[in-house]
């Protein structure tokens, strides 16, 4: 069977070790040493200090044109020469949510030109978004990001350019996590 969600466990064991974490805004989580990525259809594990789940969908801001340029250069998860991560779950407010699609669509890309920014540091940089809000988690995505420890330079610039975004003025909560490959 195939799961589309996934648990992220925080604690003294995992595939990945945490170098660093920091709450970027609003309120921190419990500091870790390492993170396992496991499907949640068979994660009976149980020790870890905190789980965050989520679950992968369908794109949903982007436009056709959009999701064909993504797609075209996107890269896999899991390449052998990406042992640097990011974990960045997000959370945003309330008065992003209550504005309709259209208006979300229209600061999420016409504003903040979320995807074309993207698209520049591909394939460099493989991403997966997981999504959260509607079963009921702490965050509303779980932002995963795996790359060469040569690109690093590059993911710091990317989460620099997202950052700057009228989009991200709606962010309420996030956490960075940076991590290598154990």
């Amino acid at each position: 069977m195939t799961t589309n969600t996934f648990d992220f466990v925080g604690g003294d064991t995992g595939d990945w070790k945490v170098i660093s974490m920091a709450a970027v805004s609003g309120q921190a989580i419990e500091t870790v040493a390492y993170l396992s990525i496991l499907p949640n259809a068979t994660n009976t594990l149980t020790t870890g200090v905190w789980k965050l789940t989520g679950f992968t969908s369908n794109v949903r801001y982007a436009e056709k044109a959009e999701r064909e340029k993504l797609n075209s250069v996107q890269p896999d998860l899991g390449r052998s020469f990406a042992t640097c991560a990011a974990l960045i779950p997000i959370r945003k407010s309330e008065s992003w949510w209550n504005m309709a699609q259209d208006e979300r669509r229209k600061i999420f890309e016409a504003q903040s030109h979320h995807t074309e920014t993207g698209l520049k540091f591909l394939p460099a940089i493989a991403r997966r978004l997981y999504h959260c809000r509607d079963i009921g988690q702490p965050f509303d995505f779980l932002t995963w990001f795996e790359y060469a420890p040569e690109d690093s330079d590059k993911f710091e610039e990317l989460v620099a350019s997202l950052r700057a975004t009228e989009e991200w003025k709606y962010v309420d909560r996030e956490i960075d996590f940076r991590l290598v490959k154990v």
